[in-house]
């Protein structure tokens, strides 16, 4: 688990930048699962953050000063700009931010890395179709929740799980079909009440019991689309990995992973269609703000400790 030890907050002087960098003022910084995968030493679809470096993360700010031709002073920008109160960039990865389709925390939520892996792991990976079963673990989540809203758009019932009565019912009320509290309920028993045909997209961002449960209940021609294993990360030396992925043998399925930068060159396509769906109601999302930097090791445990609703962002 996360400690507060495993971090330094440094206060230093902003360093000076040359031509073809831009300045940011970052306002809000997101926390995501993956911050804790990038803590762990080597490499894997991207390098690890090395001791003594500025932690990786997904930020969001103003330009408030530019010597790149591209970028103008006093634009919003996202991109992976780390846990800071200003940052240096040349471009790279760099988005303008156009606030008239989601506000600057959208950006860094549905809008943003969570809403496209959501949009591309469903519909390039799930390959959802109208009538279908999905079935989404940590429903409660920003790509959990909106997996499971664009899975009900595209026509399919709906299972979710997710921790807490609060929860459960805010996803009910966001579409989905039932919604599995994994505290209190046994999510093999409820999926046979409530998929007795089987599974036919299973989205798992849980992995361990949760993802073994869910394989004991594919429909033939499943698919499986691992996204994350947040039951996992603190303890990757012991990952519990699927015991019944022969299951996938029997229901003629597939099990496929989504790493969301594969996509980078069709971010427009899923803005432009979550964005309208935000604007005709067909999706909500839901934000849980942490105020100050030095809250940063907090939020973070939060997330693995499920005490946050909605999307985690500490703003600056």
């Amino acid at each position: 688990m996360v400690k507060d030890s495993d971090f330094k907050i440094v206060d230093s002087e902003v360093p000076q930048f040359y031509k073809g960098q831009v300045l940011i003022k970052i306002h809000y910084i997101s926390i995501d699962p993956a911050i804790r995968g990038w803590m762990n030493a080597g490499t894997t679809y991207i390098p690890g953050v090395p001791i003594g470096g500025i932690m990786r993360a997904f930020s969001a700010g103003q330009i408030i000063e530019s010597k790149h031709p591209d970028f103008k002073k006093g634009q919003f920008v996202e991109g992976l700009l780390g846990a800071t109160s200003f940052a240096i960039s040349d471009g790279k990865g760099l988005k303008i931010l156009d606030l008239s389709k989601g506000s600057i925390p959208q950006y860094l939520g549905i809008l943003g890395m969570p809403g496209m892996t959501a949009y591309f792991g469903l519909l390039e990976r799930g390959k959802p179709k109208s009538g279908e079963t999905v079935f989404v673990s940590g429903a409660a989540g920003v790509v959990g929740s909106t997996v499971g809203q664009i899975a009900k758009i595209k026509g399919c019932k709906v299972v979710g799980s997710a921790g807490g009565k609060d929860k459960c019912d805010y996803l009910l009320a966001n579409g989905f079909d039932f919604v599995i509290d994994y505290k209190t309920q046994n999510i093999d028993e409820e999926l046979k009440k409530h998929c007795p045909e089987g599974i036919n997209v299973y989205f798992d961002n849980v992995g361990g019991e949760t993802l073994d449960a869910a394989l004991l209940n594919l429909a033939r021609g499943a698919r499986v689309v691992i996204c994350g294993a947040m039951s996992q990360y603190n303890d990757m030396q012991n990952v519990s990995g699927p015991k019944n992925y022969m299951k996938i043998v029997v229901a003629r399925g597939e099990m496929n992973g989504i790493i969301v930068f594969d996509f980078l060159d069709r971010y427009s396509e899923a803005i432009n269609d979550i964005s309208t769906w935000l604007l005709e109601g067909k999706i909500r999302t839901k934000e849980h703000i942490i105020e100050g930097i030095e809250n940063f090791p907090s939020a973070l445990r939060m997330l693995f400790e499920g005490k946050n609703f909605g999307k985690l962002l500490v703003k600056i």
